[in-house]
């Protein structure tokens, strides 16, 4: 799109999430989002649009439907999208930005593919445990159980009214003595809000760490768990190793549940805690836009500067009409894109692709890196769901870089499918799940991929000598891409036209 080419997006289903009541003390917006994955699973949303309704919306703030939405990319979903209101009117006032309200709603009679109904009322605390968001119990299973860091904040629950109902439940209290507590407030003004409001004071003098307005710990950038530690963390994601601490156990959970986590330095139940702390949205927020650097109009002389630590980006050659190459490794249900392409200590190289290639898979198998470049090319082979997380391109550009021609699996993430797409790297389906049975690591495997508008192809195992039906969801415009070696060859070639 920043090319000026249109962005293409498959129709995707709509599921209408039918909200009634509102919450009762103690329960939260992220304990809504956890029934829902509950629910769902981590792949029940792959090609759907989760569209918020009913009488139970207007209950909740502008924040609190952030926190769903953005929490939503975990059930795989393309997208997730609240009615704009009079509460999103409201919220865009105190944001001094009225006059960009426009109200937004489903059609009268509008039809879906399904419904999910959600009665807020009858929801309690939960928790995600590890190493999946969609492995939720309630927070009174884990009862007593004892808990060794706590990190607050993140892109999903890090608001001024997150934050300030932390400071309430610290304030005149000191964090557990058994653990560490970092806290992320959202924002630049979030954190000056703060500041102003006494509440940053409430936090510090409770014995918490504050860390940068930055993905951090999440993404395993410091902060890190102790080893074999139990962390309690309002993030989105618990995947495995994701953290920096490859034995570490991630909680996700409402900053209401971490902090009390956080004094009593042990699961517990905060509708024990004693009486909910009351924060209001605030009339008027703080804005300060003077530290922004806008781009001029005219953008024909802006240099862009790099570093010695900035490569050019690789870009991939036309596809070949016969694939061929060895199975580089096999992997199987829910592998993520920090599986494939691990962040953390790595982030510094993402971009520096000759350099972060050499950790792809790292934490799943040491030896992929020398396996890929001693092979120079071949075939990633896997189960349901692959690719699902993070959005992270490296994902499928790293293993572009190191020969990767195909990626067959049971069945994929649509984000991650996507970007092997860009990056020239054929998405590959098993028609018959089980077939996965019948290639190891090491088999040769061979595909002719002349006719890409035929839906179903054969992958010849030559090792084992057999014939796989292999599907493709491929549109026109994606083998139109994949034909061009990927979505920047492609704008390139075309941008010459």
């Amino acid at each position: 799109a920043m090319a000026g080419n249109p962005f293409a997006l498959k129709m995707p289903k709509v599921v209408k999430v039918h909200l009634t009541g509102s919450l009762p003390p103690w329960v939260t917006a992220k304990d809504v989002i956890l029934e829902v994955l509950r629910r769902e699973t981590v792949k029940g949303g792959v090609g759907c649009v989760y569209e918020y309704c009913g009488p139970g919306v207007k209950n909740l703030s502008v924040p609190e439907r952030a926190t769903i939405t953005n929490m939503g990319a975990e059930l795989g979903a393309t997208t997730s999208i609240f009615p704009s209101d009079q509460v999103t009117k409201k919220f865009l006032k105190a944001q001094e930005r009225e006059a960009d309200w426009v109200a937004l709603e489903a059609d009268e009679g509008a039809v879906y593919d399904r419904e999910i109904h959600i009665e807020l009322d009858q929801l309690e605390p939960l928790a995600a445990a590890p190493h999946m968001p969609d492995k939720v119990v309630s927070v009174r299973e884990l009862e007593g159980k004892a808990v060794d860091q706590v990190a607050i904040g993140s892109c999903t629950n890090s608001s001024y009214v997150d934050m300030a109902r932390v400071a309430m439940i610290l304030r005149g209290r000191t964090v557990n003595p058994r653990l560490s507590l970092g806290i992320s407030p959202g924002s630049r003004q979030v954190l000056t809000m703060l500041a102003e409001k006494g509440y940053l004071a409430d936090m510090i003098g409770a014995g918490a760490r504050l860390l940068e307005s930055a993905c951090g710990p999440c993404i395993g950038q410091g902060f890190a768990p102790p080893t074999n530690g139990v962390a309690v963390r309002t993030f989105n994601r618990n995947f495995e190793g994701r953290s920096g601490t490859a034995t570490a156990g991630i909680y996700l959970v409402s900053p209401e549940v971490a902090a009390v986590a956080a004094i009593e330095g042990k699961f517990t139940d905060p509708r024990k805690f004693g009486e909910y702390p009351k924060v209001t949205m605030p009339k008027a927020f703080r804005v300060d836009d003077s530290l922004f650097i806008f781009p001029p109009k005219d953008g024909s002389h802006v240099e862009i500067s790099r570093g010695p630590n900035i490569a050019p980006l690789p870009l991939k050659d036309g596809l070949e009409p016969s694939l061929k190459g060895a199975t580089l490794i096999k992997v199987g249900d829910n592998i993520t894109t920090d599986h494939i392409m691990p962040a953390g200590k790595y982030l510094p190289l993402r971009s520096n692709v000759p350099e972060y290639a050499k950790h792809v898979f790292e934490g799943v198998d040491k030896e992929f890196y020398n396996r890929a470049k001693a092979k120079g090319a071949g075939f990633i082979v896997g189960g349901d769901n692959y690719g699902q997380g993070s959005s992270r391109e490296h994902a499928a550009l790293c293993p572009m870089f190191l020969g990767v021609k195909g990626v067959v699996v049971k069945s994929f993430a649509r984000i991650h499918l996507a970007n092997l797409v860009n990056f020239g790297i054929i998405p590959l389906t098993f028609k018959n799940p089980a077939d996965y049975d019948k290639i190891d690591v090491g088999d040769e495997l061979h595909i002719d991929v002349t006719d890409l508008k035929r839906p179903e192809l054969v992958l010849e195992n030559w090792t084992k000598g057999t014939k796989i039906p292999v599907t493709h969801p491929l549109s026109d415009r994606d083998i139109e891409i994949l034909k061009a070696g990927g979505q920047l060859s492609l704008a390139k070639k075309q941008a010459r036209a």
